[in-house]
């Protein structure tokens, strides 16, 4: 969707749901993130006009360039641009200032009154906060000439102190005006950290001037791959680097958005751009290769070889001259210790050191904890403070190491319970290279999984189980984006937002404030500030959402659907194209039998997306079933009646659709009555990139009893090919009719993936969903 068609459907949305006019201009406070508290105070409301100026502290040359910062927000959103004065003035002005009385040094005040606004902070940042607050509270136009601010009481300030994100520039790099771009992004939804990470083993991007050739041989690929590890290549050179001038200049930036940048150096694994620089540094001596694909790989730094602690300060002593962040986040993820295993080197170490496994963790993690460590007394000694993910907690924490919990909460909440510091950004929830919708086939490529604006801002960061005490260790949450498909910033923007608006919610709003149904309305209001300042955003929360429910006892599926804002829904069930002649959606629509559902919200003569879904109604629908085998953790979702609930998976496998498995799957449908078939067909998903394969052999068995079995159809099948495309795959088992009550059937796993994937030799996972039994 292009931004004007955006501007249309968010202008539509915004009739419905009270969006100011040209002819009543009026300023709204429900705003992202949700203030604290916001009273009307009753009085009579302030004027923005072309005579309106804004006024900071004579001497204070932090605001004023804060104040010439509102000038430009002001001149961006209705076209009125203040001037800025140092003079005290009370009458047609926005004041900035400090000396508000409050315990967190983020809090700020906001006060209008028919003279004047007043934003008064603990600190400079915080006036920034409340600058942020009243900006989006205004309207959006061209040629708006005044703005009406209700009498009106702001207090507020933030939940978390750090509020992070994340921006990969290894995989794909992107200009220094576009980092700029994401940092002015930030500044929007009142986020404090920028987490740049700089090196990978797909490229080094940050000049080392010690070691130049870092950027002349490590910053640059010879080729990069088609797709998801698909074993085509484009055949193009890819690389780059950011000076230490352009970072000085980016680290300015930020610093005057009151955002500090936290670089990352990702040690000891994912160095192959600097191991291709500096073979020595590798267990094997190399030859090495900056990577021309994605994923986690054997060669990383030799852990037994103490060359590798020079280099390390070396780069390190750079980076914290570079860097004035209290933080530098050092990784410490996805380091295979398969060379140091072998590795003679490695293995002197671990005896010079004493180390040695137990029952929680190799003599390798250990020795990884040891680089963890070495490297983090190192930067302390420069006053610096070191993060890293929570990989580091394997073989024992470094002693004052902040954890990103990044595989789920169990990194954050063990961190906690030691006394360390945490930031949790768990994958299942604040991973915006993700999908953010079902349907994909219009979406920018995404790695995968689904977490849509709706589950971002169901998360709620702090671990039950805690103690007030150790709840003081969860210092923040942020969210991350790794960029190996996103070739371009467009891509970035579009995967990042309106998600960042709802992480913004998670990390300044008080969980208690929160409310999703509430959150649609302002997003959308947000999302008109969005088009007017150029940002590509996925616009799904002006489609339809549509609920599935299984009513077992009365054979049949439930369906709503809803907008957020109630806008009228057409529908259709044979699959034609919904209009205004359609019929009208008045309440639950009752299935039993075969339909394929399309649906539009028309809003203003605005049409939404289609909304479409296919049901298939079989012998196997809303029939009991039972699992041999559990599935795998959180691929479980709402487990076994999942591949029996006439709904299939879809085209992403963590949509909740798909049943995930690291074992066979063995599941037995009760059909309740002797039944003729002929044909089972089971849906499968492949992702081999994300180790998910084919089944290795498709069975089915039937019976009378559910005790004796016999075999009527097995099939075997090869590991696919690396080209295979990611999707659905469904194997069709059909044979001479039989009578049954009793239908098993058996997807065997692939215990060994092959030479070519990213878990070669290891067992791969299968995924399940929809068994249709006919």
């Amino acid at each position: 969707m292009n931004i004007l068609s955006k501007i249309l459907l968010i202008s539509a949305c915004c009739l419905i749901i009270g969006c100011g006019s040209k002819h009543n201009i009026e300023a709204d406070y429900e705003i992202v993130p949700l203030p604290f508290e916001v009273k009307n105070t009753g009085g009579e409301p302030f004027i923005l006009d072309d005579k309106t100026m804004i006024v900071y502290p004579e001497g204070n040359e932090t605001l004023k360039q804060a104040a010439g910062f509102l000038s430009e927000y002001i001149n961006l959103s209705i076209g009125l641009k203040p001037d800025i004065t140092g003079d005290v003035k009370d009458q047609n002005v926005i004041v900035l200032k400090t000396g508000y009385k409050g315990d967190n040094p983020e809090a700020y005040q906001l006060l209008v009154s028919k003279d004047k606004i007043t934003i008064q902070g603990v600190a400079e940042a915080a006036v920034f906060y409340g600058m942020q607050t009243l900006r989006k509270s205004m309207p959006v136009g061209h040629d708006i000439t005044t703005v009406s601010f209700p009498a009106t009481e702001i207090t507020d300030y933030p939940r978390f102190g750090y509020r992070g994100m994340h921006l990969d520039v290894s995989r794909h790099m992107f200009p220094i005006e576009s980092v700029k771009k994401y940092i002015d992004i930030l500044a929007l939804h009142n986020i404090n950290r920028f987490h740049w990470h700089l090196t990978d083993d797909q490229g080094w991007r940050i000049e080392i001037k010690k070691y130049p050739e870092l950027t002349k041989t490590g910053s640059m690929r010879a080729q990069t791959v088609i797709g998801k590890n698909s074993g085509e290549y484009d055949g193009k050179p890819y690389g780059g680097f950011y000076t230490q001038d352009e970072i000085k200049e980016v680290v300015k930036y930020a610093e005057e958005r009151f955002i500090t940048i936290i670089p990352e150096v990702d040690l000891p694994g994912h160095m192959l751009a600097a191991l291709t620089t500096y073979p020595n540094l590798g267990c094997t001596g190399g030859p090495y290769k900056v990577a021309e694909t994605w994923g986690v790989f054997d060669d990383v730094l030799c852990a037994g070889n103490e060359d590798i602690y020079p280099f390390l300060e070396g780069v390190f002593d750079e980076v914290i001259e570079l860097f004035p962040s209290e933080y530098i986040h050092v990784g410490g993820d996805e380091c295979p210790k398969t060379r140091w295993e072998k590795c003679p080197k490695c293995q002197a170490k671990i005896k010079a050191l004493g180390l040695k496994a137990d029952a929680g963790h190799t003599a390798e993690q250990g020795l990884q904890s040891y680089v963890i460590q070495r490297i983090e007394k190192y930067i302390n000694s420069k006053g610096r403070k070191v993060i890293g993910w929570d990989e580091i907690l394997e073989g024992g924490i470094a002693p004052n190491a902040t954890i990103m919990s990044w595989q789920g909460i169990e990194g954050g909440t063990e961190a906690a319970l030691q006394h360390h510091d945490a930031i949790m950004t768990p994958t299942t929830y604040l991973y915006f290279d993700y999908y953010q919708a079902l349907d994909i086939k219009d979406e920018l490529f995404g790695i995968g999984g689904y977490v849509p604006v709706e589950k971002v801002y169901s998360y709620e960061p702090m671990p039950e189980g805690l103690t007030k005490e150790q709840q003081k260790h969860i210092i923040g949450t942020q969210a991350n984006v790794w960029t190996e498909y996103m070739k371009d910033f467009n891509h970035v923007e579009y995967m990042v937002l309106p998600r960042m608006a709802a992480l913004s919610e998670i990390q300044w709003t008080q969980p208690e404030k929160k409310d999703y149904q509430k959150f649609l309305p302002r997003l959308a209001k947000l999302t008109k500030l969005y088009a007017k300042l150029g940002y590509n955003f996925a616009t799904h929360i002006f489609n339809i959402e549509g609920k599935i429910e299984t009513d077992n006892a009365n054979k049949q599926l439930k369906m709503t659907l809803s907008t957020f804002d109630n806008a009228p829904i057409f529908y259709t069930l044979d699959g034609s194209e919904p209009t205004e002649k359609s019929t009208l959606y008045e309440g639950v629509i009752q299935i039993d039998k075969n339909v394929d559902i399309k649906a539009v919200a028309i809003r203003d003569g605005i049409r939404s997306k289609i909304y479409e879904r296919k049901l298939d109604i079989n012998k196997a629908t809303f029939k009991p079933i039972t699992l041999e085998n559990k599935p795998w953790g959180r691929y479980s979702y709402a487990g076994a009646p999942t591949l029996v609930d006439g709904q299939a998976g879809g085209d992403v496998y963590a949509s909740g659709g798909w049943i995930g498995f690291q074992q066979d799957m063995i599941a037995t449908i009760d059909l309740e009555e002797t039944t003729p078939i002929s044909k089972v067909r089971m849906g499968t998903f492949v992702d081999v990139a994300s180790w998910i394969f084919n089944v290795s052999e498709y069975s089915i068995y039937v019976s009378d009893d559910n005790k004796d079995f016999k075999q009527i159809y097995s099939k075997e099948f090869a590991p696919v090919e690396e080209s295979q495309p990611v999707g659905p795959v469904y194997l069709d088992a059909e044979f001479s009719k039989v009578d049954t009550r009793y239908v098993k059937v058996v997807a065997k796993y692939l215990r060994s993936q092959p030479e070519w994937a990213g878990g070669a030799g290891k067992p791969a996972s299968i995924f399940i969903d929809e068994i249709q039994v006919n």
